[in-house]
């Protein structure tokens, strides 16, 4: 057996040319660790079979012949077609190599051992799948860590695409983050469980965990609102706002901000639905300092209805300073209170809040306040 592993060396590299394409694909420096990997096994088989009664000797050591980032280059399908070869080849040569009458023994420690490598290839795969696991989860972290916290190389396009490609996500369609607190025992396998629930409702997902908060950011083409509200019961407790919804990964810092200051201005709001969208939060996030609000309020309300003909702007003003009441700013204007209900239906129509409804009015009387200051 000694004496025919040089032969069964050329014989399974002439065959991992002729019959593996992805082989000769291969840089050489990839090829010659291939190579190194072949002849490892079979050296190992040799000292195995010299004493059979011994557990595999050498099975984990041909595979460390090669480093790490050749399973980067080969996948482990390749790995076992590599094995598979390798035992064809013995197997084929083996009333070449065995003493006479020895060739069955052959064929069956040919078959005990490539059951080894197999699981020792297998094993190789699954601890660079728990690495790349791991670093995936670290870059995952610093890039949701860079979104909340609005970092200026967050906003650049080439730098926030360039990560998450590296985590799979696919840039197509818009984003969105949501953020809310964190449902009891959410550990490493929760988080992989709610990735896996994020990646199925949207297409694209990164999950954080911020101490007793969940950020959640979600990609894709279709309604990232609906894929978003799906996923309520994977939060615990207490509000869970919805951030706008901007055009791509590299605006996500928009988003995340919207949705954190909605998150601490919820609480404003008693009645807020569950999940909320932080445009709803609008008012109350005004209250706490939010200058992105303060500036939608104005530019979304204030704004159009200056700009509007019709007296507009003078009839929601008299209406809100009346109490909410048509025949008071109807006499305050001096016209009927049809007019009155005439020009708040254009305030709907202009800024989409209805002066009539309670919470709207609110909206709406916030943003006339910062106009006004403005």
């Amino acid at each position: 057996m000694r004496e025919g592993t040089g032969f069964l060396v050329a014989a399974a590299l002439r065959r991992l040319d002729e019959e593996l394409a992805w082989y000769r694909e291969l840089q050489a420096e990839d090829r010659s660790y291939v190579g190194l990997v072949a002849q490892s096994g079979i050296a190992s088989f040799v000292t195995w079979f010299a004493d059979p009664s011994a557990p595999p000797s050498g099975v984990g050591e041909m595979f460390a012949a090669a480093p790490r980032e050749l399973t980067q280059s080969i996948s482990l399908q390749q790995a076992l077609q590599l094995v598979r070869l390798m035992v064809d080849v013995v197997e084929t040569h083996s009333d070449q190599i065995a003493g006479p009458g020895a060739e069955r023994e052959v064929r069956e420690a040919v078959l005990r051992y490539s059951r080894e490598v197999a699981f020792s290839a297998a094993e190789v795969y699954a601890r660079a799948a728990e690495l790349r696991g791991a670093w995936d989860a670290r870059l995952e972290a610093l890039v949701v860590d860079a979104l909340v916290r609005g970092d200026r190389e967050a906003e650049s396009d080439d730098s926030i695409r360039s990560r998450v490609s590296a985590l799979g996500w696919t840039s197509r369609g818009q984003a969105l983050v949501m953020v809310g607190s964190t449902p009891g025992g959410l550990d490493e396998l929760h988080t992989a469980d709610l990735r896996r629930a994020a990646r199925r409702a949207a297409g694209d997902a990164l999950v954080g965990i911020h101490g007793d908060r969940v950020v959640l950011v979600l990609g894709g083409e279709g309604d990232l609102v609906t894929a978003a509200t799906s996923l309520l019961p994977r939060f615990g407790p207490g509000s869970v706002v919805i951030g706008e919804v901007v055009a791509s990964i590299a605006d996500a810092s928009r988003s995340a901000a919207s949705a954190l200051a909605g998150l601490a201005a919820a609480p404003a709001w008693p009645q807020a639905p569950r999940p909320v969208l932080a445009d709803d939060l609008l008012p109350e996030r005004v209250l706490i300092g939010d200058d992105a609000a303060r500036r939608t309020l104005v530019d979304v309300a204030y704004r159009p209805l200056e700009a509007a003909s019709g007296a507009v702007l003078e009839t929601l003003s008299a209406y809100l300073g009346a109490g909410r009441s048509l025949e008071a700013a109807a006499r305050q204007l001096y016209v009927h209170p049809n007019t009155v209900r005439y020009r708040l239906r254009k305030v709907s129509e202009i800024t989409g809040w209805d002066p009539l409804d309670a919470r709207e009015s609110f909206v709406l009387q916030v943003a006339l306040a910062l106009g006004q200051l403005a």
